[in-house]
């Protein structure tokens, strides 16, 4: 039996420390750095120096750059370091690796390839897509022409690639923010309002045009404005981590617009910052980022990041190498087990970061407490979370990276929201998140349009309507998904981020005006984006050039579809607004934003994405609306449950939290609600303490008008404050309680005494 052949590091280290350095470079008061680099498969590590020699030849030459190396200590439990003398902050680096070559047991390193540090607190340059950024020998593929991809098991490229990858660049030590400037808005009182950097502002007239797009852009007075007027308290920003898009968007022309292609966990996008911070350098960038977040705290808004920690930019093995692969690609990214060894990929991105890994859970942590404490955010948004709770046996909400945010001292009074699902097996988890994280609550969306949307548009078909047991179940805040716990009902409803919009898919105005995606321009040739989209059209496809463009909508069809698009964006805007749970806007839905069908804008960094703050009659009827809708839910706390319904009265109190009651005014018991076809309920929701307002809410979701007969009230009448059938909120001198006819597909609020 053959013996394998002893590998032995090319550095030992001369003492086993029980301290290894912070992660990352760090500059000290000697003028000089710590650096500590994880690469515990590596025979060596390299700390590579490099300065900008001659500035007049483009980056992409190797003549432009000069680079000093530094071999580092090592290993110390799997960690490389050294303090290096006489480095300052500004100064360029990188790492090189040194080590087996063997991918097919998940080994890749090659000292030809540049790496960006893990740690990276800014980053300087840009990426190139040729076969310089792919650690093995490549060729052009066979779909897109300039497109390099390398063979997932071929012998290591040659080709330096300094020149063509972004640099790390070392960063002064930064103070926190005060610890009092958060303005840590209760959860019952928040109201996300999703965004992205550049689209918010690109095309705003009020911004200067040097800060549209930016991160100052986002913190100027007119985005302020908008945004407190609108009733929001809690900005959530695509991500602002630095990213790279992928390759083959780059051999066609586009670019990743939403930004879930992470280069660098630490190091903000330089792309939003202004161009005189982008000129000024990395630590004028990060600068602006704090700058942001201080004036949105200034102003009472949170501020919270969308964070992609379950997967890289790196892609497949077949894609780049510019970072982790070629540190540790077996450490780092989650592998199958097979052999030869292939990436398990659960995000559908190509690779996915293997949270069994403690420097993967380590390099998470240590993330989310820079941006914290450093750049003062007030909480993050996990992408595809699932996968950070995999462990060997799957989904575990005992995960230590999930029992590490609800104990660490910094991270567990932030706001944290999970999208609680990602595509490996088992990974819908809505509902098994544990406590204080919130959730994205797609069920809510599902019922949300299914009953607005999808059960009318059948229903015009004559086929059976149905969904208002499950969207009274969403209404009354998710109990059936958020309500498992020890001991029960501990999160209450604030924990379901209620959405019927996001990101990823369409827009509010394009659910309602398009039966199906139009995402050709995303050169996927329409195979891209989901076909579960719930929309309904109203009888045409597409919309009106007068609806966009402000133009006649006067002649048929759409003289008749117009207006019902317009109420069923009221109808899907009030359920969200005024349901229990936390709400979530996403931006331009309140100003009749389109993407022209497009419900995967993931490469569309264009007029498509960004808001058009050039508005219509249409377009400030509807923000008119969402203010009010926000302002009722601000002012009346029957409206901002923080504590699941019981459907009695509470110890202490005589009236029932909640009730529920049929078209006719008579309560609803089990009988009503197993009615087939059933369409039409009221839900009452009593003033939590003396003086409070009851709020009544009456839906019909039925496709004929019905006869309303409201319950009592504790006075004895009820004053309509709000009706999905008006354009504006504005309530008519003559309204009276008592019998009504309510118009179909309409929702009717109510307040009483």
């Amino acid at each position: 039996m053959e013996s394998r052949p002893k590998v032995t590091p090319l550095t030992r280290p001369s003492v086993r420390r029980s301290h290894v350095p912070p992660l990352g470079v760090h500059p000290t008061p000697d003028g000089g750095v710590d650096v500590a680099v994880a690469a515990a498969h590596a025979d060596g590590v390299e700390l590579c120096l490099i300065d900008v020699v001659a500035a007049d030849l483009p980056a992409g030459d190797p003549a432009r750059y000069a680079e000093r190396r530094v071999a580092l200590d090592g290993p110390t439990y799997g960690v490389w370091h050294a303090h290096v003398p006489d480095v300052r902050p500004g100064q360029r680096y990188g790492f090189r690796t040194h080590g087996a070559w063997d991918p097919a047991a998940g080994q890749r390193h090659n000292p030809a390839k540049l790496l960006v540090d893990p740690y990276a607190r800014g980053l300087a340059g840009d990426l190139s897509y040729g076969p310089e950024t792919l650690g093995a020998v490549s060729a052009l593929s066979d779909d897109d022409p300039g497109w390099w991809v390398a063979e997932r098991y071929g012998e290591p490229d040659d080709r330096d690639s300094l020149a063509h990858v972004p640099h790390s660049v070392v960063v002064p030590a930064q103070p926190g923010p005060p610890p009092l400037s958060r303005p840590r808005v209760p959860w019952a009182d928040t109201v996300v309002y999703e965004a992205h950097v550049r689209g918010l502002t690109a095309r705003h007239p009020d911004v200067p045009p040097e800060l549209r797009g930016t991160y100052a852009g986002v913190a100027h007075p007119a985005t302020i404005d908008h945004l407190r007027s609108l009733g929001v308290t809690t900005l959530e920003l695509l991500p602002i981590h630095a990213f790279a898009s992928e390759p083959r968007l780059v051999a066609q022309g586009l670019t990743n617009y939403w930004g879930y292609q992470t280069l660098g966990f630490f190091a903000p996008h330089a792309a939003y910052a202004t161009r005189a911070a982008q000129d000024a350098g990395p630590a004028a960038v990060l600068d602006e980022v704090r700058g942001m977040v201080h004036l949105l705290h200034e102003a009472g808004i949170e501020v919270l990041l969308d964070v992609v920690y379950n997967h890289t930019c790196e892609g497949g093995d077949e894609s780049l190498h510019v970072s982790w692969r070629g540190l540790d690609n077996a450490g780092y990214y989650l592998h199958d087990g097979a052999s030869p060894a292939a990436l398990a990929d659960v995000t559908g991105t190509g690779n996915s970061l293997d949270f069994r890994r403690p420097r993967v859970v380590q390099l998470a942590l240590d993330s989310l407490r820079y941006w914290a404490e450093v750049v003062g955010v007030d909480g993050f948004r996990f992408d595809l979370a699932v996968t950070l709770g995999r462990t060997h046996h799957g989904f575990s909400a005992d995960h230590p990276f999930l029992v590490a945010l609800q104990t660490d001292p910094v991270l567990n009074g932030l706001k944290l929201v999970a999208e609680p699902w990602d595509v490996g097996p088992g990974g819908w988890q809505t509902g098994q998140f544990p406590p204080p994280m919130a959730e994205w609550n797609d069920r809510f969306r599902d019922a949300v349009r299914g009953f607005w949307l999808d059960a009318p548009r059948e229903g015009s078909h004559g086929r059976p309507m149905h969904g208002l047991r499950e969207l009274t179940t969403r209404l009354a805040g998710s109990a059936d998904l958020f309500g498992h716990s020890d001991p029960p009902l501990l999160r209450g409803p604030v924990a379901s981020v209620n959405y019927v919009t996001a990101h990823d898919g369409f827009t509010l105005a394009d659910l309602v005006a398009y039966d199906h995606k139009h995402n050709e321009a995303n050169g996927e040739e329409g195979r891209d984006g989901t076909d579960h989209n719930l929309s309904w059209n109203h009888g045409v496809e597409g919309h009106a050039p007068g609806d966009v463009e402000g133009g006649d909508t006067t002649t048929e069809p759409w003289s008749a579809v117009v207006p019902l698009r317009r109420a069923s964006q009221r109808n899907l805007l009030a359920t969200l607004l005024l349901a229990a749970g936390t709400p979530m806007i996403t931006a331009g839905d309140e100003l009749g934003r389109t993407q022209g069908g497009n419900n995967n804008a993931y490469a569309q960094d264009n007029p498509t994405s960004w808001l058009d703050w050039d508005l219509d009659d249409a377009a400030r009827d509807l923000l008119a609306t969402t203010r009010f809708l926000l302002a009722l839910r601000r002012e009346h706390p029957a409206l901002r449950a923080d504590s699941f319904f019981l459907g009695t009265p509470r110890p202490g109190e005589e009236a029932t939290d909640l009730l529920w009651f049929a078209a006719d005014g008579t309560p609803m018991d089990r009988d009503a609600w197993g009615v087939a076809g059933r369409r039409v309920v009221q839900m009452l929701r009593p003033g939590p303490a003396d003086g409070n307002a009851h709020v009544l809410l009456v839906l019909n979701g039925g496709l004929d008008d019905v006869e309303i007969t409201l319950p009592p009230s504790g006075d004895g009448s009820w004053e309509r404050v709000w009706s999905s059938t008006w354009d504006r909120p504005e309530a008519p001198e003559d309204d009276e309680p008592g019998a009504l006819t309510m118009e179909s597909l309409s929702v009717e609020v109510f307040l009483g005494r």
